[in-house]
């Protein structure tokens, strides 16, 4: 059963790693596959009660790896850590099958209560580098969330997100296939800070132009409304005093 599930973390790290050319490079030189191995046995630890070892075997694999996976974490089959420095992975959180994570992420808790704590992710969800996937949340089956996104909402199935907070960018219809993107970040991915600017810029232009009317208005000469004073004379009204 381990080697089996070593060999199926091989076959996923190269056909998502272009840059994994044998088996051996992937055993020698992939931390990700390392850490994972490590939390394994930490979990095996955990689960049986010898709650101590299972700790201090996660400590050993974030001081080798410099990835840190608490002992209590349930991580699926197949889970890709690339390059790994800097990811967190919480006591609580809750990691599917065929999940990729760059470097940087931390999947944390926002409270201090014993319950779940910690996001849970479902199946081959992708969460770029350096993304906080904080607080006891939902991120649906193939969601995509784009390298330094700050998630504290659920999110459904198949979104991509993006910003700070995140904020969903694009939306695929169910049963629309998707392919596999470094980072989280699909091409041609529309920026929600831009949108957001672009039409501050076109409210800002509409309010300029009333304003250069209002001001043509103000500076239109006015004529003097004539009135008839009671001894027959004429006197000019409605100008300036």
């Amino acid at each position: 059963m381990v080697f089996k599930r070593l060999r199926e973390d091989i076959d996923s790290i190269r056909q998502r790693d272009p840059a994994a050319h044998s088996w051996l490079e992937v055993v020698l030189c992939y931390p990700g596959l390392h850490a994972v191995f490590v939390h394994r046995l930490a979990h095996a630890c955990w689960q049986r009660g010898f709650r101590v070892l299972g700790r201090f075997l996660s400590h050993l694999g974030k001081l080798f790896t410099g990835i840190e996976i608490h002992p209590g974490a349930r991580i699926g089959r197949r889970l890709f850590i690339d390059h790994g420095t800097g990811v967190v992975i919480g006591e609580t959180a809750v990691v599917g099958d065929d999940v990729t994570l760059y470097h940087g992420v931390t999947l944390g808790g926002t409270s201090l209560h014993q319950g779940k704590r910690h996001p849970t992710l479902e199946d081959e969800v992708i969460v770029g580098s350096g993304a906080q996937v904080l607080g006891p949340l939902t991120v649906g089956r193939r969601a995509r969330i784009g390298a330094n996104a700050v998630v504290l909402t659920d999110v459904p199935p198949g979104v991509t997100m993006v910003g700070v907070p995140a904020r969903a960018v694009l939306r695929r219809r169910q049963g629309e296939a998707a392919e596999f993107c470094a980072y989280g970040m699909e091409e041609d991915l529309p920026d929600p800070v831009a949108r957001a600017i672009e039409a501050l810029r076109s409210q800002v232009s509409a309010l300029q132009d009333r304003l250069a009317q209002l001001e043509d208005g103000e500076a239109a000469p006015r004529h003097p409304r004539v009135v008839t004073n009671n001894d027959g004379g004429k006197a000019a009204a409605g100008g300036p005093s």
